[in-house]
């Protein structure tokens, strides 16, 4: 770590330039705005204030936020259409040196939650994924969620898709949307029920709530990642708890910023929790949405903390032994990374 005054531009071009490894992506909230612009022209749907003057997405907050969301996520309605989406999502990711990532697919958006319609969805998408991985070396796995704001009952239809369609590529199950809606606990039947198929599990926490939101969702739904989890700070013993556990936040600096979480980079609190034990990853979240890349989180958190190669390097590896997904694929992932 060094001074982040210290880091000329050659040392910033090799830091943007390594590969990396995403572990906190939503696939809609991925969708470029002209990929959405475009699908809505097809389809002649109407997007009333979605987007801003300038193309970009446009909300004034988080709750703005969702509905923006939803509404964009409106036009994509067949299985063709998700197959698009990956494609796009992946080749900007593949573009910003993304060797690997996971993304939050919801059965809600995808089908309804009917068991026929989403595995239709996921196979166009699997497809779309694998053709990534052969044209573009980037590899996709997919963690089903389940949207906390339309309630428990909801969320026990994503899981059943969830566990009716785990294997190599639909490798976790997790938790999404309003963290304000509900309590962890109420949702505890469908992370069993995805427990028992073998999924992994995340959750979004500790984003909005503070720390007893982060410990009621490592006790409450015995999660192995949490989805941001970054109010854990306030809580020094929750840390070392979460250290401990080792279990792995999916940070998401540029999105805390850009919501209101932090006023600014330099008060994150991702350099205390690295250096207080716990296992951080860099994720984008919603890109477009947030005005980031992988490459732009990377730059930014080099001229803030200092980080320099090796700092970003272990944080992949740490990534790497985090993520979904099986023993082979996760140690090709660390060759690569090594190699580089």
């Amino acid at each position: 770590m060094r001074d982040p005054r210290d880091h000329d531009e050659e040392s910033l071009h090799r830091i943007k330039a390594l590969p990396k490894v995403e572990l906190h992506l939503h696939i809609e909230g991925a969708a470029p705005p002209a990929f959405i612009r475009g699908l809505a022209q097809e389809k002649k749907v109407r997007l009333d204030g979605v987007f801003a003057e300038d193309g970009t997405y446009e909300y004034r907050d988080f709750v703005h936020f969702l509905q923006t969301y939803e509404a964009a996520t409106s036009v994509l309605r067949s299985p063709e259409d998700y197959a698009r989406l990956t494609r796009a999502v992946l080749e900007e990711c593949a573009q910003n040196g993304v060797i690997y990532a996971e993304t939050f697919i919801s059965p809600d958006f995808c089908g309804g939650g009917d068991l026929g319609a989403w595995r239709e969805y996921l196979h166009a998408m699997q497809e779309a994924a694998d053709a990534a991985e052969r044209d573009m070396g980037i590899t996709l796995r997919g963690i089903v969620t389940c949207v906390r704001h339309f309630g428990p009952e909801v969320a026990k239809k994503s899981a059943l898709c969830a566990a009716e369609t785990a294997g190599e590529w639909i490798t976790g199950f997790g938790m999404g949307g309003d963290e304000n809606k509900g309590e962890q606990r109420d949702f505890a039947y469908s992370f069993d029920m995805a427990r028992e198929a073998g999924l992994r599990l995340t959750t979004h926490a500790g984003e909005w709530r503070g720390p007893q939101e982060v410990r009621n969702a490592i006790e409450h739904l015995g999660v192995e990642r949490i989805g941001h989890g970054v109010r854990a700070i306030e809580d020094l013993a929750l840390v070392d708890l979460i250290a401990e556990k080792g279990i792995t936040l999916e940070v998401c600096p540029g999105s805390n910023v850009q919501l209101g979480v932090y006023p600014k980079l330099s008060a994150h609190p991702i350099q205390k929790l690295r250096a207080r034990g716990a296992k951080v990853t860099i994720s984008t979240d919603d890109p477009p949405f947030f005005h980031s890349t992988m490459v732009q989180e990377y730059e930014n958190l080099a001229r803030t903390f200092g980080w320099e190669e090796e700092d970003f390097t272990e944080i992949a590896k740490t990534s790497a032994n985090a993520a979904f997904c099986s023993a082979d694929t996760r140690e090709a992932l660390l060759k690569r990374l090594e190699s580089a």
